[in-house]
């Protein structure tokens, strides 16, 4: 027994196909939810680099404001090049925060389909988080002057900015895909139980049939024991 009561067009027409274009569809929408899966990935990891990349721009603000509370040219120089060092590691940071080929602070672009035919997706715009793409220049004339520091300073209160902005984008996008994660998630066991509805057999229904069947096959054993059960006390008279 397959437990269903529709196993193929022969045993209903419209049940079984009506059914059938339900599990596809529910199987068409769980291969998009992995997609999703690793759509939301690809964000964390864009969130993780941003989150990284901001603590080390504060470290640079450090660096900057010790290169103003100083007036030696040796100790200003020194700061200058510990912040080289810290921008360095901004770039390296962005370019590694890339997930399944896809990075999200190298200015690529993620597309997150929600349907089977596309019509419903979701485009997540990457940004530059490198040095580059927050504006943040080099140590200029190795800090020899406060105005070259400050401007330093300047960049990197901007760059903070947009670091906060970009964060606040791909939390928004982050949110939308794991609510499409959830909906789907949930149309996904809809579909699935509207086709078992049209093919499964009652389980109740079925147990009755089952014990209507045993109760005839006893009353046909019992039948049989007591006609041969007569047909030996006949042979008995003789």
């Amino acid at each position: 027994p397959t437990g269903k009561k529709v196993n193929s067009a022969l045993d209903n027409p419209s049940s079984f196909f009506t059914a059938s274009g339900l599990s596809n569809r529910a199987a068409d929408l769980s291969r998009l939810m992995d997609d999703m899966g690793q759509a939301v990935k690809t964000v964390e990891a864009a969130d993780k680099g941003i989150k990284g990349i901001t603590k080390l721009v504060e470290n640079a603000q450090a660096l900057a404001k010790q290169a103003l509370a100083t007036e030696d040219a040796t100790v200003r120089s020194n700061l200058a090049t510990e912040f080289g060092k810290v921008l360095t590691q901004i770039d390296q940071m962005a370019a590694d925060s890339g997930y399944n080929g896809k990075n999200l602070l190298a200015s690529d672009t993620l597309n997150v389909q929600f349907n089977e035919d596309g019509s419903s997706e979701l485009d997540i715009v990457g940004v530059d988080g490198s040095t580059t793409g927050v504006s943040i220049a080099a140590a200029a004339n190795t800090w020899a002057a406060d105005a070259d520091i400050t401007a330093a300073v300047d960049d990197l209160t901007a760059a903070i900015t947009t670091l906060r902005s970009n964060a606040s984008s791909f939390g928004t996008s982050l949110a939308i895909v794991q609510n499409r994660q959830d909906f789907t998630k949930g149309m996904i066991d809809t579909l699935n139980n509207g086709s078992d509805q049209l093919t499964i057999a009652d389980p109740n229904e079925e147990g009755a049939k089952l014990l209507a069947l045993n109760t005839r096959a006893q009353l046909s054993s019992t039948a049989l024991a007591l006609a041969s059960q007569q047909d030996q006390a006949v042979l008995r008279l003789f």
